[in-house]
């Protein structure tokens, strides 16, 4: 008999409450902030970690999910009787996450060999970041809920992954010019002509799709952009971090428009606020 696990790691930014009414379960990145160590998502909140972020001498680091949570997950779904584990990862490209998972999968089935026939671990490199990966999982796990097989919750959840965009708005590009995500010179550039860059993701690599100047017309730029690419009747959610103002205007220009609510308006979660600072609006969304 077929038993399916679906987990994924702290950088989907899942809510806590989606998580666990759908049984999903979410592995935890590590981030180093002024001298101290943090589980992404268990010891501290997005809205504490910008404080210390806008405060931090020296920009945070965030570090894979440690081999041991791997360990752990395997094991426990190996005991559990699961047949079929689906691990869904951050973008290899931006993070070891996806690696972790690999050598820890190999490392595991060498040590309870007996573990290879009983247990089959599914790894899959999301290609992308925060809810575009998030929303994908929870797809998956929704299906998995409605008695789905294997094979139809593994090709839905490639089908999203393919074709997820996260569309992020920093107001400011202090954190995004430190991270590289856009150049040095063009940061400042924006600086000065107050523009405003709308930044996602293409196979596993950053893009600055468009600017617009100021912020009302970078907002509503995110809106046009978004009405024009995503596919109808899909699931979206809305990002905000520590300017309220940006984001009831975001909420404002969308309620005119929008076909159905949000499935969720979450915190920019910690590890992406590394790079694109707390000053954010986003919508996460499949073409």
């Amino acid at each position: 008999m077929t038993k399916i696990r679906i987990a994924t790691d702290s950088t989907a930014d899942i809510p806590k409450a989606i998580a666990e009414e759908l049984d999903i379960t979410v592995l935890p990145l590590t981030i180093l902030a002024e001298g101290r160590e943090y589980r992404d998502g268990v010891d501290i909140t997005p809205e504490e970690f910008y404080d210390i972020l806008e405060k931090a001498e020296t920009i945070p680091v965030s570090s894979q999910v440690y081999s041991h949570y791997y360990m752990s997950l395997f094991e426990e779904s190996w005991k559990m009787g699961v047949t079929d584990l689906v691990q869904v990862t951050l973008n290899a490209k931006g993070s070891g996450t996806y690696q972790a998972a690999v050598l820890s999968r190999d490392l595991f089935f060498e040590e309870h060999p007996a573990a290879a026939e009983q247990l089959r671990i599914h790894i899959i490199d999301s290609g992308t970041y925060s809810m575009g990966y998030g929303l994908a999982v929870i797809h998956a796990a929704k299906l998995l809920k409605q008695g789905a097989e294997l094979q139809q919750i593994l090709e839905e959840l490639q089908d999203w992954l393919a074709h997820a965009r996260p569309m992020f708005v920093p107001l400011d590009l202090k954190f995004v010019k430190k991270s590289g995500r856009v150049s040095a010179a063009a940061a400042f550039v924006g600086d000065a002509l107050g523009m405003k860059p709308l930044i996602t993701f293409e196979n596993g690599e950053s893009k600055v799709l468009t600017k617009a100047r100021g912020e009302n017309k970078a907002i509503s730029t995110l809106v046009e952009t978004c009405l024009k690419e995503r596919k109808a009747g899909t699931e979206y959610a809305l990002v905000y971090g520590n300017n309220p103002e940006a984001y009831a205007k975001l909420k404002e220009a969308w309620s005119e428009v929008m076909d159905m609510p949000p499935l969720t308006e979450y915190p920019v979660g910690n590890v992406i606020s590394i790079n694109t600072g707390p000053n954010i609006v986003a919508i996460i969304y499949r073409t």
